[in-house]
């Protein structure tokens, strides 16, 4: 099989294993689409080629501790879920951007350029998933491993009982239980969850 038809599932795991071709190869297979993704979104070439890089940074970072990444075919979004996540918390942190109140004519997410119809409302939905992995990862981990499973790999609760070797009963209360503990540290931190 020719290096460039290899599925990215395949090249994710050759790389896990330490063949550092294997990134190359994906970075070159989407660079276009990544920077076009980031440059629609900031339009400045300067300003996305920093984006791009810190992105794959994140996804080596990501990938080397096999941390949030379930490769179902969907390389290329979740990489542009990582952009979109660095553009979206630089853009709240960022101080020299004069903040005014959001009006009908004026929108704060106005500086972030993009094609797509809804940019605002995927920003938002974007940060805050990026605010559900935090609180996440403030959780036990068997309530982790439940959630995880559950939303992110869309994983049935037989499926999770099965894959963690409980019974359902055991896998539907750790839900019940990190949705109860995920309710405490979003009270506890006053963090606003709602788009």
């Amino acid at each position: 099989m020719a290096k460039s038809q290899t599925p990215d599932a395949v090249l994710v795991q050759m790389y896990i294993s330490g063949n550092e071709d294997a990134l190359a190869t994906l970075i070159n297979r989407y660079q276009s689409r990544i920077f076009g993704f980031i440059y629609s979104k900031v339009n400045d070439r300067d300003i996305a080629d920093d984006y791009f890089q810190e992105t794959f940074i994140r996804v080596i970072r990501t990938l080397k501790t096999k941390e949030y990444y379930n490769e179902k075919g969907k390389f290329l979004p979740w990489v542009m879920r990582i952009a979109n996540n660095l553009i979206v918390d630089d853009f709240r942190k960022n101080k020299n951007i004069k903040m005014m109140r959001d009006t009908e004519e004026y929108s704060i997410f106005s500086f972030i350029k993009d094609v797509t119809p809804s940019v605002e409302s995927n920003l938002i939905s974007s940060q805050i998933s990026f605010d559900l992995h935090k609180i996440i990862d403030e959780l036990p981990l068997d309530q982790q491993e439940v959630l995880k499973m559950r939303f992110f790999q869309d994983m049935s609760f037989k499926e999770i009982a099965e894959a963690t070797n409980v019974s359902m009963n055991t896998s539907l209360g750790r839900m019940r239980y990190a949705i109860n503990n995920m309710r405490k540290i979003i009270e506890k931190n006053n963090i606003y969850l709602s788009a």
